[in-house]
């Protein structure tokens, strides 16, 4: 699978570029069938991001924004992904998106999966634009080195939809797209910045086992042209 690096000067450049990227591929979806469908991680990293496309002049009432990835927490909650990106990205002009969460108030993870995977489906597949980020361990998405589902969750033949993931370094049990979800977006992005996560993406670039780094089955396995976008 090919891959592109995209370098900017510093995080300010790179939020901006990469906004224009996914502003133009979500217009692009708008016009030709009248919908745009985005996934977004969580984290640190995006915020700047976030903040920057939601400035972009958009028909955001046809954009429907989802999550890559959860934590089996409430909006409320200060580790929520959906509270990041309500308070970042669900503002100025992209106010107006449709949000589809991936947690669900439900007695088990296992049952909010369920009620997420049939809301989201409803956006279509492929995403037209997944954007991805990426741990210090080579996780992305919440595909964990050592996940209980991670086999599972890295097998193409694993239906689209949204699975549990438990792991040592999760903290919360997660909810995550599967890899057959992600790896076939029309704009497929890796977005990471300093030095450390660099050093990282050129170790999983090595050859080696996808289960220790799993960022690996996007580099290596996923249909769509990996985007990766980087600033020092």
């Amino acid at each position: 699978m090919s891959t592109t690096l995209h370098t900017f000067e510093n995080g300010a450049a790179l939020a901006e570029g990469l906004s224009d990227a996914v502003a133009a591929r979500l217009a692009a979806a708008i016009a030709a069938r009248g919908t745009a469908s985005l996934a977004v991680s969580g984290g640190s990293t995006p915020k700047a991001f976030f903040r920057a496309l939601s400035r972009r002049p958009l028909d955001w009432t046809n954009v429907t924004v989802t999550l890559v990835d959860e934590r089996f927490v409430p909006p409320e909650n200060e580790r929520s992904n959906h509270g990041l990106v309500a308070a970042n990205l669900l503002q100025d002009q992209a106010a107006k998106a449709r949000f589809v969460p991936l947690y669900h108030a439900a007695p088990t993870a296992g049952a909010a999966a369920a009620t997420a995977s049939a809301a989201t489906a409803a956006m279509g597949a492929p995403f037209d634009v997944v954007v991805l980020g990426m741990g210090t361990d080579g996780h992305t998405a919440s595909f964990f080195p050592g996940g209980t589902r991670l086999e599972e969750a890295l097998d193409p033949a694993t239906p689209r939809g949204v699975i549990t993931m438990d792991a040592e370094g999760a903290g919360e049990t997660r909810l995550t797209f599967t890899f057959s979800s992600l790896q076939d977006a029309g704009l497929l992005v890796l977005h990471i910045e300093g030095d450390g996560k660099k050093d990282v993406l050129v170790r999983a670039e090595a050859p080696g086992d996808e289960l220790e780094m799993p960022i690996r089955a996007m580099l290596r396995r996923a249909a769509s042209p990996l985007e990766i976008y980087w600033a020092p």
